[in-house]
């Protein structure tokens, strides 16, 4: 629900836009096309370029789980032309395993938390196992032989698979890709054995809804619940693993020292988008669930998750490599 100032933001929409002259607002995507966070976003730009009177294109710029576009946003001027949408992973986790020119939580300008994202622990089809108890048993009779891969270094789905490995006391090896079209493809062709995913690119596989039976197999989403996208499908906690609670988030992010006025312009747009009845039926057909809140909510949102994930880090034993 909006605030009545995001209201009155909202009503000054086209004023502010009519300032800015119609010119494009560039919205970096650290992972290449196909991917859930590009999915997202390419979701909420048509919606937000009405709103904005401005079009709004995505920029895919993979490289570094995230890292460079880290540094092209902070290369950008303040202006409200440029923004980023921002992971889980390469805004809390990325500091942890590397050293950066920056600190992600701090460097930039919160615009507003978008998404929670439903993410599936899938198996390709020929695979035998049809559990997480399943694929954990073949997991500890062969230490060190299967392998999982994930949108990149630090990704949810990277620290998904390292708490399980961690908790079920398993060795696996971790495959980093630059985003979750590439891992869907290589899931699907059988030559990684396991991975975490987001909804938006395995459903279309695991229910692809034309006859056909799917290429890759559902077996436990990896949060407290399960998700009301596939209800079906159980946790991993009540697969054998108990407390087990790995969730997946995105943001929008501007430049360092983005007029406070901007930020709530572009912040009440971005609420508004996430009510319209198309984006959230595309949403929902995607397992993502809008988080609305204010800027100020989203930077002490990323300042606990940083906190949290430095210690689930530090006790999994992830390391960037």
């Amino acid at each position: 629900m909006l605030h009545r100032r995001g209201l009155l933001a909202a009503a000054s929409l086209l004023p502010l836009a009519a300032r800015a002259e119609g010119r494009p607002i560039r919205v970096i995507v650290g992972y290449v096309a196909g991917g859930g966070v590009d999915i997202t976003m390419r979701i909420l730009a048509p919606r937000l370029s009405a709103l904005l009177g401005q079009p709004v294109v995505v920029d895919n710029r993979p490289g570094g789980a995230g890292n460079l576009a880290n540094e092209l946003l902070a290369q950008a001027p303040p202006d409200g032309l440029t923004l980023m949408v921002g992971t889980i992973g390469q805004m809390t986790v990325n500091p942890l395993l590397t050293k950066l020119s920056l600190d992600p939580v701090t460097a930039f300008t919160p615009v507003s938390l978008l998404v929670d994202v439903t993410n599936l622990l899938v198996v390709p089809a020929d695979r035998p196992w049809r559990s997480v108890a399943e694929l954990v048993a073949a997991a500890k009779r062969e230490p060190g032989v299967l392998t999982y891969g994930s949108s990149s270094v630090g990704s949810a789905g990277h620290l998904a698979a390292a708490v399980l490995d961690q908790a079920a006391g398993i060795e696996t090896v971790h495959v980093p890709y630059r985003g979750g079209g590439q891992l869907i493809t290589d899931l699907i062709s059988g030559k990684i054995d396991f991975g975490f995913a987001t909804a938006a690119t395995t459903l279309p596989h695991v229910q692809p809804g034309d006859g056909r039976p799917g290429r890759l197999r559902a077996l436990a989403v990896p949060t407290a619940r399960r998700s009301a996208l596939v209800p079906a499908v159980p946790t991993i906690a009540e697969s054998g693993v108990p407390g087990f609670d790995v969730v997946n988030w995105y943001g929008l992010l501007a430049p360092k020292d983005l007029a406070p006025a901007r930020v709530e312009t572009l912040n009440a747009a971005l609420h508004e988008a996430m009510r319209d009845p198309e984006v959230l039926a595309k949403f929902t057909a995607q397992g993502l669930e809008p988080l609305p809140g204010s800027a100020a909510e989203f930077q002490r949102f990323m300042a606990a998750e940083a906190a949290r994930w430095a210690r689930v880090v530090k006790a999994a034993g992830i390391s960037g490599g």
